[in-house]
């Protein structure tokens, strides 16, 4: 299945989106994609759904807007430099454990939506993702059952703000948390939908230049890997989002560097996950 959110900002209504490319609006369901639909055998449950009413189901036009396709989660975990290349392009060792920080949750947005350059922003920068979606609650999993606790994949761009995140001290999550540095989507892609979730193409395109173009066959930790060394940590609820890193080809390993302004587009998608495009704007 793929499933949608769709619908004004803070607004948004389920729905799925069929094999042929049409959506459905699936409110009449009675439960957004939010921790109670996925910790409730939600995903069951929306199949039974499509199966009955997919032929009388509203449909939603392509015009409407796609909003993220969960709800704001409890966490978003993020994985740095997960890719060598990128690990390269940093001059960074290749970390020897997966490198974690968070993201606000705040930053999640529509996958079409604007990217909106902060306050004082100077280095915004663009990162093609892979994000894995919680299906299960996961504390202290091992490997070999952490592809259990996954109830999907979506395309994520973990746009960074350069000098908050590595020229003001702290964390990381300081330049990667701006409202709308999380586009997700256009939809989440259940499991079967993507039978080798270690082999996906994936790209990024700024004004029409190619930047980001690799594999998740280029992760030095993959997904298996990942899940179960988050919950050794912490426990990952049901909605919860781990973002994989990405791969070389992020504006600040340009020699010289280069950030997107205001009028730039970004353009990124992976295979079997679809595309998403975001318009640069200035904070007003």
């Amino acid at each position: 299945m793929k499933l949608i959110r769709f619908g004004d900002p803070g607004k948004e209504k389920p729905g799925v989106q069929l094999k042929d490319g049409s959506r459905l609006d699936a409110s009449a369901l009675g439960t957004d994609y939010d921790e109670a639909f996925f910790g409730g055998n939600g995903l069951q449950k929306l199949a039974s759904w499509i199966s009955t009413n997919s032929s009388s189901a509203s449909r939603v036009a392509p015009s409407v807007r796609l909003g993220s396709p969960i709800c704001r989660p409890s966490k978003i975990v993020c994985i740095g430099l997960n890719y060598r290349d990128h690990a390269a392009e940093t001059k960074a060792e290749a970390p020897k454990e997966p490198v974690l920080f968070f993201k606000a949750t705040t930053s999640l947005v529509g996958p079409n939506d604007d990217l909106v350059r902060p306050r004082n922003a100077a280095k915004v920068d663009w990162e093609v993702e892979l994000a894995v979606v919680i299906g299960k609650r996961a504390s202290y999993v091992s490997k070999e059952k952490a592809l259990e606790h996954v109830a999907g994949y979506a395309l994520h761009n973990d746009y960074s703000e350069r000098a908050f995140q590595l020229e003001h001290g702290g964390q990381w999550v300081k330049g990667k948390s701006a409202d709308t540095f999380a586009p997700l989507g256009p939809f989440l892609a259940t499991p079967d939908e993507i039978p080798n979730v270690g082999n996906l193409a994936m790209w990024l395109r700024v004004n029409g230049q190619v930047r980001q173009k690799s594999s998740t066959s280029n992760m030095i930790f993959d997904v298996a890997t990942l899940v179960s060394y988050v919950s050794q940590f912490m426990t990952l609820l049901p909605g919860d989002l781990i973002s994989t890193g990405t791969p070389a080809g992020v504006g600040l390993g340009m020699n010289p560097p280069v950030y997107l302004n205001a009028g730039d587009v970004v353009e990124l998608g992976i295979e079997g996950l679809g595309e998403s495009r975001q318009l640069v704007t200035e904070y007003k």
